[in-house]
Formats: structure tokens, C-alpha cells, sequence
């Protein structure tokens, strides 16, 4: 009887560019006995569910019974996700014309966009008519709505998001990401999660 105990760990995403998966591909796997261990990496995942390109939901139980089949006597221990996302990546790659293209439309989408939101709140809170009172105040004249103050505030808000986003860092910290990297993961960990959860409602329904 083996005494060996085999840890593996399973992220909440697993992607995969074919349907041909083993547990070395969605599980990262350590044993004191590396023969073992060598073997389980190599063993086939079932894949049947999987229908092309998408997500598919699995349970570590999925990934535990592989291994159990094999090695009856192994000792398992999860240390990851119990429910985990098997993402099956398209194979076909866009073209550099198409994949520039789409890239660019993205750009003028978001700067069109983000110009309208900051001009749709500059409007709600007055900011012109409020400039227009400093200057006045400060300088006695009445503002022609193009002063230094409207100048340096245009040219701060672009600075300011730059910087914020460390668009102008020499040094990045790798370690540190962006707020929009921050945004990005937060989204998909929601969505993952809500794939979870619905696939886990799906099953439970008689």
C-alpha cells in the first residue's frame, strides 16, 4: 500500500487551445515519488463535454477520479479550486490587418467615448460657468472661456489619466498593476464565478 500523497492545484480558469487535455495542463501536480507524480501529469482528462471553442465547467471530483483510477492507493490532497472554468481558445488566428483594425476601432471607440463622458460631466456640474467666476474674481475681467484655467485643467485631466494608468513609468513595478489590470481581473473572476454558480444550479434542479 503506497503512503505517498500526491497535492495538486487547480486555478479558477484553465485555458487550453485543444481538446486534448491532461492533468498537466490544467492542474499544477507535486509528489515525493516523482515517477508518480510523472505519470499522473500525463494522464488524459475526459473531455467529452467539450464542443469547440468555449467555457465548460468542471469539479476537482472530475480531476480526482482520473487520478484514483490509476493510482487507487494515492493519497489526494486539493489545494486549489473545487469548481473550476476550462476555457477552449479559438485556433484560428486573426490577420495582422484585421487584428490592427479592430484594435484601432477599439482606440477611437474609447477615446470618443471617454471624451463625451468628461464633457457630459463637465456640463452637469457647470465647470465652465465655474471658471468663469474664479477668473473674474481673481483678475477683475470677464473670461472670453478661454483662459489659463480652462487651459491647465484640458491639459491636466489627460496628464492625470496617464499618469494614473503609468502610461509614462520608466520603471514599472511588475509587481504593482494598473488600475485597469485590477478592473480586467475583478471582471473576469465575477464572470467565472457566475459561470460557477450557474452551472452548480443547473445540476442541482430535478
Amino acid at each position: 500500500m503506497s503512503s505517498d500523497t500526491l497535492y495538486l492545484k487547480i486555478d479558477k480558469n484553465v485555458r487550453a487551445e485543444h481538446e486534448r487535455i491532461m492533468l498537466k495542463d490544467i492542474a499544477a501536480l507535486s509528489c515525493s515519488d516523482k515517477a508518480t507524480e510523472n505519470k499522473v501529469r500525463t494522464l488524459r482528462f475526459p473531455t467529452e463535454r467539450i464542443k469547440g471553442p468555449g467555457r465548460y465547467v468542471f469539479s476537482a471530483l472530475d480531476v480526482i477520479e482520473v487520478i484514483e483510477k490509476e493510482f487507487p492507493n494515492l493519497e489526494i490532497n486539493n489545494l486549489g479550486e473545487a469548481d473550476f472554468i476550462i476555457t477552449v481558445e479559438k485556433t484560428d488566428k486573426l490577420s495582422d490587418a484585421l487584428s490592427w483594425g479592430k484594435t484601432a476601432f477599439v482606440c477611437v471607440l474609447a477615446f470618443f467615448g471617454a471624451a463625451f463622458s468628461i464633457m457630459a460631466f463637465n456640463n452637469d456640474v457647470g465647470i465652465t460657468t465655474l471658471f468663469g467666476q474664479l477668473y473674474e474674481t481673481f483678475t477683475g475681467e470677464a473670461s472670453d472661456g478661454f483662459t489659463l484655467l480652462e487651459l491647465s485643467y484640458s491639459v491636466g485631466v489627460g496628464l492625470g489619466i496617464l499618469i494614473f494608468f503609468h502610461h509614462f513609468a520608466r520603471k514599472k513595478n511588475l509587481s504593482d498593476p494598473t488600475p485597469l489590470e485590477v478592473e480586467m481581473r475583478t471582471y473576469e473572476d465575477d464572470v467565472d464565478t457566475t459561470l460557477i454558480e450557474s452551472s452548480d444550479r443547473k445540476e442541482s434542479k430535478p
